[in-house]
């Protein structure tokens, strides 16, 4: 319940930010066309909040979280007196009208390079992407790349880090072929290019990591048998493991690696099993009884609640990621610039078939994405605002409309006939507009509900 409650709480204040941003871009550009806005909401349906401001504009928190909107004045919605008809939107000149429609989208766009110019301030540890497992067979040794070599470019792309990795591997969802350039320790300053061959690639997001599913996994320092962390009220809190125990045996059976203990527990769901510890250099005997879920397959396997400490990292393999204020800036513009291009080339995909629609994530989805990346710190929060914020931007670009999009392609349309789309043709198109959309969204949303 509680991760419910803060994953709900994550998303609310996302979700929150985002849309003040969009709505204000629109807000911003329309008072400086000289058009009046009557109301500026945060969320639709019955305020929860409201508030007239000095400038004339009703400003409000609404009840359902899930958008918002600016309402300028317009005679097309209300009667407009004469002496402020100059005011409003549907009067003012055409390239006006378009500014005001692409603000929301562009100020998207910005808020993305100030998260990431603000997360490249504060710094983050990242990890350098040395390969530490490949799968035999797997479509990453068919192309003869072995454990232990640093992942330098994917298809020209570089890669500094494993998120560079994933987003790189990601875009290349329905493509035939991509390559890989790396470098190992034995030939120092020889870098290496693979082509791999995706025509039997099969990535189900649902099930696999991006790198997993290619058969390969990132290096991790090995696992000790001494606990790190136990989680609250978990079944191994209840046994009374401590943070610091050294495991000893599992159902008699001596512990020679954490895997071991992973085993022992995974098989037996619900059922006692007797473990030893050494504690402050006495051998403890304990009862853990694991707690039972369900996984993708549908096999019932335990867990307890407990992680081990890893041994040190080598020396080289974590950087810091910090930079000052002009540098830091630099990079924000090259990060949101990957994400636009990913998002861009993924929504293409996405329309030609090569992305499968149950790749779609709708809100639940998104929660689980604030709650998770909120745990993390303030770093990972603003990187994933970053990424929902240029996905928010591209979508309401979309030549729908309902959409941003929408509205710019009727502008364009004027703009060569010299005339206004009929109301009856938008008409007809915002009704369209709103099936596709609204299809999209049960779509997104049958998936999220698949996936709990």
């Amino acid at each position: 319940m509680s991760e419910l409650l803060w994953n709900l709480a994550s998303f609310i204040i996302a979700l929150g930010i985002l849309v003040a941003v969009h709505e204000y871009g629109h807000f911003w550009v329309a008072r400086r066309c000289g058009v009046i806005v009557e109301k500026f909401s945060i969320g639709f349906g019955k305020a929860l909040w409201s508030k007239k401001g000095k400038d004339g504009t009703e400003y409000s928190i609404s009840m359902i979280p899930l958008g918002g909107y600016v309402k300028m004045l317009d005679e097309r919605v209300d009667e407009v007196p004469e002496e402020l008809k100059k005011h409003a939107f549907n009067n003012r000149p055409l390239w006006q009208r378009s500014a005001i429609v692409a603000a929301g989208p562009i100020a998207n766009f910005l808020f993305a390079i100030v998260a990431c110019w603000l997360a490249f301030m504060i710094g983050v540890t990242a990890l350098k992407p040395i390969v530490g497992h490949v799968d035999n067979g797997s479509i990453f040794s068919q192309a003869g790349i072995a454990s232990g070599v640093e992942l330098k470019a994917i298809s020209g792309i570089q890669t500094s880090d494993w998120e560079a990795v994933n987003m790189a591997i990601v875009s290349h969802i329905g493509d035939e072929s991509m390559t890989v350039t790396y470098s190992d320790k034995e030939n120092i300053g020889v870098d290496v290019t693979k082509r791999l061959d995706l025509t039997n690639w099969a990535f189900d997001p649902e099930k696999d990591s991006p790198m997993l599913s290619l058969g390969f996994l990132p290096y991790r320092p090995a696992l000790t048998l001494d606990v790190a962390n136990v989680s609250s009220n978990s079944a191994a809190e209840k046994s009374g493991l401590l943070v610091g125990d050294r495991l000893l045996s599992a159902n008699g059976q001596t512990l020679t690696e954490w895997q071991g203990m992973v085993d022992v527990i995974q098989a037996n769901p619900n059922k006692a099993v007797t473990i030893a510890v050494m504690r402050d250099g006495k051998e403890i005997a304990l009862t853990l009884t694991p707690d039972s879920k369900e996984t993708a397959t549908g096999e019932v396997i335990g867990f307890a609640g407990v992680s081990p400490i890893f041994e040190e990292w080598p020396e080289g393999y974590r950087y810091e990621k910090q930079y000052g204020p002009i540098v830091a800036f630099g990079k924000a513009i090259e990060k949101t610039g990957s994400i636009i291009d990913l998002t861009l080339t993924m929504t293409k995909k996405l329309f030609t078939g090569d992305v499968a629609l149950n790749n779609l994530s709708g809100p639940i989805s998104i929660a689980k994405g604030a709650g998770t990346t909120a745990e993390y710190g303030l770093v990972s929060f603003l990187g994933f605002l970053a990424l929902i914020s240029v996905n928010l931007g591209i979508i309401n670009l979309l030549p729908l409309p309902v959409l941003d999009g929408g509205h710019l392609l009727f502008f364009a349309i004027e703009g060569i006939t010299r005339k206004p789309v009929p109301e009856r043709v938008q008409e007809i198109g915002y009704k369209v507009g709103t099936v596709m959309i609204m299809s999209l969204m049960a779509v997104a949303l049958f998936n999220d509900f698949m996936r709990l």
